[in-house]
């Protein structure tokens, strides 16, 4: 499959998706402000949802890069493989510390 094909068929799925939104709106109710604050939590909590799993996956792919970057240098240089370990263990704390942050805000975000 060519690129324009591909192309043409993401945006035509994507223009289907928000056409259809419209098809399916509801008329507002009297009792506006529950609905509204009915709405603030349901996409707050797929908001957390998202964030964390973005965070998870971006972790888990840094932490991944990084264990095998530093694996291949002790591979290749043995003896420098304490000046190696000590950086990456580091390095994979702070990924790490990034995720519980992602966590925090997710837990913040579905609090609401």
């Amino acid at each position: 499959m060519n690129r324009k094909k591909v192309v043409v068929t993401l945006l035509t799925l994507v223009a289907t998706m928000l056409v259809s939104a419209v098809a399916f709106a509801q008329q507002a109710s009297p009792d506006v402000a529950a609905t509204a604050a009915a709405d603030v939590k349901k996409w707050a909590a797929l908001a957390a949802g998202i964030a964390i799993g973005l965070a998870a996956l971006g972790g888990g792919v840094g932490q991944g890069r990084a264990a095998a970057a530093a694996l291949e240098g002790i591979a290749r240089n043995p003896s420098a493989s304490d000046k190696i370990f000590t950086p990456m263990i580091l390095g994979l704390a702070f990924v790490e510390s990034l995720v519980i942050f992602a966590l925090l805000i997710a837990f913040t975000l579905s609090s609401k």
